[in-house]
């Protein structure tokens, strides 16, 4: 089974963090972090970089590494690292998303894209 490696932001603006509903693709209307896949010759900071720059045209500061997913999909096992990020500014073009929303951790009725469960529930678990 193939294995994807991506990346994801946890971008955090005072107790709230960001989150975006797709806009295409096989999970299109759930709500995810935001990130992509890693690019032959990144690191995942650069991928990061590149791809919140790609899907909000925004610039980000990454803080620390929170933690990595592995999820085994029907045709393919996701392999994605997080972290904790802020924005360097408040500029946010929606490229890749229908919408996106600043929530807390204890926001309920959120209709998530399977894999982005494990990092909501190890944030709350955390308390970050």
């Amino acid at each position: 089974m193939n294995t994807i490696k991506v990346v994801a932001a946890i971008i955090k603006k005072g107790n709230k963090i960001l989150i975006a509903k797709r806009k295409t693709g096989e999970f299109k209307g759930k709500y995810e972090f935001p990130g992509g896949k890693i690019e032959t010759g990144e690191t995942c900071e650069q991928a990061l970089i590149r791809e919140i720059y790609e899907e909000l045209e925004a610039s980000i500061i990454i803080e620390k590494y929170f933690m990595n997913v592995y999820y085994k999909y029907t045709d393919y096992i996701l392999d994605m690292k997080c972290y904790i990020c802020t924005l360097k500014n408040n500029q946010i073009k929606l490229n890749d998303h229908f919408e996106i929303k600043w929530i807390t951790l204890n926001e309920q009725n959120i209709d998530w894209i399977p894999a982005d469960i494990k990092i909501i529930e190890q944030l709350k678990e955390q308390g970050l």
